[in-house]
């Protein structure tokens, strides 16, 4: 019996069927097998979801959001100077950016918490308010990807916009403030709204510091619930409020990109 050779589409349409149905095995083969008593209690059980709430909002979600805007906050500010120096004229400017850059690009955030939050206190006998530690950890963590992003935002701004403003009779700093850095953060918004997203996620480290009940943020809360109540809810809710702040922002990278691409 001769076997009649599939067309192209044909042979698209069998291996669309076949994935289809390797999928919808799966979940049935999961449906079935599933304790879904044990699953609901472990990761949906309402009664300690209850009890999370109005706290998980009002101190964690509130908490994480504020750590985040601290260390953004610096991290631009310090990024922007960074990216400055970068572009210097001046070599000792462009090497101590260069070396800051690199240093704290190529070490966790982790370790800067634990620096700022036990080995400075030890060193120099100060105790640094808690969301000053936090701001500076992230700030000085973020400052260094922001700045090579600034950088190349105003590198990314036609220089005749420059040579426009500087013939209109702006001097160089004049210029670069009223001109070429607002352009560069409108190129540059999508991949600092990224940052912003670590950022939130990295807000967690936060729990190395000791914080009491009133400090803490979503991880922390979700992991000093779950050893309370012995379920994973509160690690599930906290995960999803995590979300509840990075979807808008993911989003509104997607638009910024869009609109960018437009622009072009």
């Amino acid at each position: 019996m001769s076997v009649i050779p599939l067309s192209k589409r044909q042979r698209a349409r069998v291996i669309r069927g076949v994935q289809y149905g390797v999928l919808v095995l799966a979940v049935v083969v999961f449906a079935l097998i599933a304790d879904w008593h044990q699953l609901r209690m472990a990761f949906f059980d309402v009664e300690v979801a209850k009890a999370l709430f109005p706290d998980i909002i009002t101190t964690a979600l509130v908490n994480t959001v504020l750590y985040t805007l601290l260390g953004f906050g610096f991290g631009l500010a310090l990024g922007l100077v960074l990216a400055l120096m970068r572009l210097s004229s001046v070599p000792p400017y462009r090497w101590i950016a260069v070396t800051y850059i690199e240093f704290f690009r190529g070490i966790p955030c982790l370790l800067v918490f634990i620096a700022l939050g036990f080995g400075v206190p030890l060193a120099f006998e100060v105790a640094l308010d808690m969301n000053v530690t936090v701001m500076l950890s992230l700030g000085l963590v973020g400052a260094a990807y922001m700045a090579e992003t600034i950088r190349a935002g105003i590198q990314a701004v036609p220089k005749g916009q420059t040579e426009a403003a500087r013939s209109l009779g702006m001097s160089h700093g004049r210029a670069m403030v009223s001109i070429v850095i607002p352009q560069a953060f409108r190129i540059v918004l999508p991949p600092l709204t990224n940052e912003l997203i670590l950022l939130t996620k990295d807000s967690s480290l936060v729990y190395l510091l000791g914080l009491s009940l009133s400090q803490f943020e979503l991880a922390n809360f979700g992991r000093d619930a779950l050893n309370e109540h012995k379920s994973l809810t509160p690690i599930l809710i906290a995960g999803l409020l995590y979300l509840v702040i990075t979807l808008p922002l993911g989003q509104l990278v997607r638009r910024l990109e869009a609109r960018t691409a437009k622009a072009r």
